[in-house]
């Protein structure tokens, strides 16, 4: 018979859950999530990069710069990332349910996956567009672009002051917050393009700036989609190492060998562990005490903060089902 010791890695009220204990070694003081944020804050600027887009795509269409349709598609990605992350805000508070017992925090991903795919097949798009606009220019109204690249670029200082103050403490709103500086530049660069072409009828300007954006934007969504996916995948966290990790955990005195391990991430910001836990018999009365330490590791050195311990005796390891993995690293 096995013995099995455990506290579930769920919370059936994930609004409850509290992490505060952990200490400061623990990952979860580092969340990704948006607690704390001004919902009206996020709206707003969700709001000015939509209408912002809108102004872009009717200005390069009047204009002919493509330029300024490749920075509005970009403009309306990092809206629609916003408001991801707004929804995903919203479902995440949902309880757990029993057919979605680990809740709703991966909610944030499947709109990361499909965003990052569009602005992928938009990078791909624009890089064409602009080879064809080398191979056949075309006339550009230099101050129709360059009115529409001053209006994106009040609209992205407007929208990194909203963020300004909700990027501390939050990584997901900082990292929103640097990239609407990014978008700045790029706005500036935009401004700088349409002054060459009004003065120097620099026509391949537009098609370069366009290459640029472009290519940011494939580097984006190449960079991203990768770490979605894994976390989709149930990949191990790419912070830890998985050998270090059983390491420290068979290097407690009382502990004959760790076994069965699975390392996976619930979403960005929440890491879990499951493992089969191999102890003498003359242990057995100190299995609680093994367990407190071996969880406090967990948090304290790797923050892993959920994590499930089966304890078993050398003699009872035969007793698991040839199809339940093995995996470890010895």
């Amino acid at each position: 018979m096995e013995l099995t010791v455990e506290t579930s890695i769920l919370n059936h009220d994930h609004s409850k859950h509290n992490h505060a204990g952990h200490g400061s070694g623990s990952h979860s003081s580092h969340t990704h999530d948006l607690s704390g944020v001004s919902d009206r804050r996020l709206l707003w600027a969700i709001g000015l990069n939509q209408l912002l887009t809108v102004g872009q795509i009717i200005a390069g269409a009047v204009s002919g710069s493509l330029a300024l349709l490749a920075d509005a598609l970009h403009n309306f990605n990092d809206a629609m990332a916003l408001l991801v992350a707004y929804i995903a805000r919203r479902v995440s508070r949902r309880q757990a349910t029993k057919t979605f017992t680990f809740g709703y925090r991966r909610a944030e991903l499947i709109g990361a996956i499909i965003n990052l795919t569009a602005l992928g097949m938009v990078g791909l798009y624009l890089i064409y567009e602009a080879v064809m606009r080398f191979l056949e220019p075309k006339q550009i109204t230099g101050w129709v672009m360059m009115a529409a690249a001053g209006l994106a670029l009040v609209v992205d200082i407007a929208t990194a002051l909203l963020l300004w103050v909700m990027s501390r403490g939050n990584l997901n709103v900082r990292a929103a917050f640097v990239h609407n500086l990014t978008d700045a530049a790029a706005s500036v660069a935009v401004l700088v393009g349409g002054l060459a072409i009004i003065y120097g009828d620099q026509y391949w300007v537009d098609p370069a700036l366009t290459l640029a954006i472009a290519g940011y934007v494939l580097y984006q969504a190449l960079t991203m989609l990768p770490q979605a996916a894994r976390i989709l995948m149930g990949g191990a966290p790419s912070r830890l190492d998985f050998d270090e990790l059983v390491q420290a955990l068979e290097d407690h005195e009382d502990v004959e060998e760790i076994h069965h391990v699975h390392l996976w991430q619930l979403d960005e910001s929440h890491d879990t562990l499951e493992a089969h836990v191999v102890i003498e018999r003359s242990a057995a009365e100190r299995m609680e005490m093994i367990k407190k330490d071996l969880k406090g590791l967990l948090v304290d050195r790797f923050g892993i903060d959920h994590s499930t311990l089966e304890f078993e005796f050398p003699d009872e390891q035969g007793d698991v089902p040839e199809h339940v993995g093995h995996l470890a690293p010895h």
